[in-house]
């Protein structure tokens, strides 16, 4: 595979200021910039532009589609890019959790019990347990997935007993604004919930909060995300 000189510079440039500006909100709020973890959406993205995001330090990828993952892992193997970690990133079907157990860091979109009970069954199946998120819809929107608050509190003490996987925190979308600021109070209600749940069940762990994109992650890291997910700002505006 073939690095394009110009393109690589391009990605290691734009990574360079997405954790420069990481760095300043960590540091703004009170918290170590290493606290917080860059995760690089890099969906519809050539493998290349992930060579050279690697390249340029980035270990951390997510992909919404098992369909485009899968065959970028395989790809990569085969490209001797072993030491991606890979994130699933998207929802996933009831009809296709068998397909999500494989070599994966962590599934952030764990969005109701029933896809959390197939996980669970199918990494049983396969003699692995599965390192999850629960996507939690906080702002209420109808196009978004994911648990109510009060259904993910009402569901947590059945969910941490699932034997095929191990709950790590909590994910959330926040609408798009055109202020980004106007997104605060949604990344503030995903982290109060993710305080109560750890004062509700403390045997669990609630450590994560994926949450936070381009058009908001520096928000998001200021109430206390643990994770962030960028795409367009490293690689650029998406054809698809």
């Amino acid at each position: 595979m073939m690095l394009d000189p110009v393109r690589a510079a391009e990605i290691a440039a734009n990574l360079a200021e997405v954790r420069r500006r990481m760095a300043t909100a960590a540091e703004r709020s009170g918290r170590h910039p290493e606290d917080v973890r860059l995760v690089a959406v890099s969906k519809t993205y050539p493998l290349a532009d992930i060579a050279a995001a690697l390249a340029a330090g980035q270990h951390d990828f997510g992909e919404n589609r098992l369909e485009e993952l899968w065959p970028k892992v395989a790809a990569a193997q085969t490209e001797g890019l072993e030491a991606i970690r890979w994130h699933m990133i998207g929802t996933i079907q009831s009809r296709k959790t068998g397909d999500a157990v494989g070599p994966l860091a962590l599934i952030h979109a764990v969005d109701r019990v029933k896809i959390a009970q197939r996980l669970s069954r199918d990494a049983r199946t396969a003699g692995c347990v599965l390192d999850v998120l629960l996507e939690v819809n906080v702002s209420g929107e109808a196009s978004k997935h994911g648990f109510t608050p009060a259904d993910l509190l009402e569901a947590a003490a059945d969910l941490l007993a699932l034997p095929g996987i191990r709950i790590h925190g909590l994910m959330t979308m926040a609408p798009f604004e055109a202020v980004p600021e106007a997104t605060r109070p949604v990344f503030r209600a995903l982290r109060q919930l993710r305080d109560e749940l750890a004062t509700r069940f403390p045997h669990g762990d609630w450590c994560e909060l994926s949450m936070g994109m381009t058009n908001d992650f520096e928000i998001a890291i200021e109430e206390g995300a643990t994770i962030v997910r960028i795409g367009s700002a490293i690689f650029g505006a998406r054809n698809g």
